[in-house]
C-alpha cells in the first residue's frame, strides 16, 4: 500500500494507530432490523481483540449447534473494539442465557429473533471512530486535507488486509495459477487478492492523472449503493450532475473472463496496466471469474474530526460495505 499514490499529496501527519483497541472502533450497519420471529437468534455482539470466525465458533459451541448454524455479514478487525451482528439458528430450541457467554472479550449486548440466517455481505456498511496518537505535523495542512476528503472523498483502494501478511496473497495467487493446490476457502481469498491488485494499479494510475473522481473518455459508471454499472456513453450535463451528487462514480475493473467494457482512454489504460500482470489475468480467466466493476471514488459519510489533544486526532465516519477505513487515514497520516 505504501507505494500507491495519495490523492492530496504527501500526508501532513505522522501518527500511531491502534495504540489501544479502543482507538479503533467499528460498528456494523446492517441496513435492516430483526423481524422479531423465527428460529434464528440475531445477536448484537461487542468484541475486543477477537477474531470474527473464532467468535462465531464459540457462539455455536455455547448454543450447542453446529458452526454452520451461525452466520455473520462481514469480518471485523481483530485489533479493535467492534460491534456486529451474528445469527444463530436454534431450530426450536430456546435461547441460552447469552449474558453467561464465557469469554470476557466478547459481550452479547442484545438478542432478538429473526426468520433468516445472516449472510456474508448482507450489510449497508460500517461506522468508524478512530484515534491517531502521537500525531506530529502541520495541523493547518491536516485540516485542509480533511476538508478535501469531506468534499471529494478518497481513492477507493483495497486495503492492505486484502493482501495478507506482508502482501503475500498476490504471490500465493501466482503460485496457485502456476499449479500449486490450495483449499477452497484459500482459493477464494487468493482470487480476490489477484483482482484487487490489478484494480489498485489501475486506480493508482488514475490518481496520478488526477482522474479518480472525474471521468476519462470511455468511462464506465458505477451506481452508488449497488454493484450495477453502465456505459460507456458521452459525458453529458445530466451525468455531471449525478457525479456531483454522488449518485454515480467512475469505476475500475475487477478482472475476469472477456474484455472489460471500457473503451477509448479508459479502455487503453486498463488493458495496458493489466498486461503487466498477464499471469494474474490468465489465472482469473481460467477460474471463470466474471468482469465486474468497483467505484474508484470513496466518499466517507458524516466525516467529523476532533483534536483530543495537540497530538491526538479523533476521526469518525461511515463507509459502505467493502471499503477500508485505512485508505481514508492514509491521506492524512503516515502510520509509524
Amino acid at each position: 500500500m505504501s507505494e500507491l499514490p495519495q490523492a492530496f499529496g504527501h500526508p501532513p501527519l505522522t501518527a500511531r494507530m491502534r495504540v489501544s483497541a479502543e482507538d479503533f472502533q467499528v460498528e456494523e450497519v446492517l441496513g435492516h432490523d430483526a423481524d422479531g420471529t423465527g428460529e434464528h437468534a440475531l445477536l448484537w455482539v461487542e468484541k475486543r481483540g477477537a477474531n470474527t470466525d473464532w467468535v462465531a465458533r464459540e457462539l455455536a459451541k455455547f448454543a450447542g449447534v453446529p458452526p454452520l448454524a451461525v452466520g455473520f455479514a462481514g469480518m471485523k478487525d481483530r485489533h479493535a473494539v467492534t460491534r456486529q451482528t451474528f445469527s444463530v439458528q436454534l431450530a426450536g430450541k430456546p435461547d441460552p442465557d447469552w449474558s453467561a457467554f464465557p469469554h470476557a472479550e466478547v459481550k452479547v449486548l442484545a438478542a432478538t429473533r429473526h426468520s433468516r440466517k445472516l449472510k456474508r455481505g448482507a450489510l449497508r456498511g460500517n461506522r468508524f471512530v478512530l484515534v491517531l496518537r502521537e500525531a506530529a505535523g502541520d495541523r493547518a495542512a491536516t485540516e485542509a486535507v480533511l476538508a478535501q476528503v469531506a468534499a471529494r472523498g478518497v481513492p477507493n483502494y483495497f486495503g492492505e488486509q486484502r493482501f495478507g501478511r506482508e502482501g503475500g496473497n498476490v504471490a500465493q495467487a501466482r503460485a496457485m495459477f502456476g499449479g500449486r493446490r490450495v483449499d477452497r476457502d484459500k482459493r477464494s481469498m487468493l482470487l480476490s487478492a489477484a483482482r484487487s491488485h490489478i484494480f489498485n494499479n489501475v486506480l493508482a494510475a488514475r490518481v496520478e492523472l488526477n482522474a479518480w473522481d472525474t471521468p476519462l473518455q470511455g468511462e464506465i459508471w458505477s451506481l452508488a449503493g449497488s454493484r450495477s454499472w453502465f456505459g460507456p456513453e458521452p459525458f453529458t450535463p445530466v451525468l455531471a450532475e449525478r457525479l456531483a451528487r454522488a449518485d454515480i462514480h467512475p469505476s475500475g475493473p475487477l478482472w475476469g473472463q472477456g474484455e472489460p467494457p471500457s473503451e477509448d482512454d479508459v479502455g487503453e489504460l486498463e488493458r495496458g496496466i493489466a498486461a503487466h500482470d498477464s499471469d494474474l489475468v490468465a489465472g482469473l480467466v481460467a477460474a471463470r471469474m466474471d468482469q465486474e466493476r468497483r467505484p474508484l471514488r470513496l466518499l466517507p459519510k458524516d466525516l467529523r474530526w476532533h483534536w483530543l489533544a495537540d497530538d491526538a486526532l479523533e476521526l469518525s465516519f461511515e463507509l459502505p460495505a467493502g471499503a477500508y477505513a485505512t485508505v481514508v487515514v492514509r491521506e492524512l497520516a503516515t502510520i509509524v
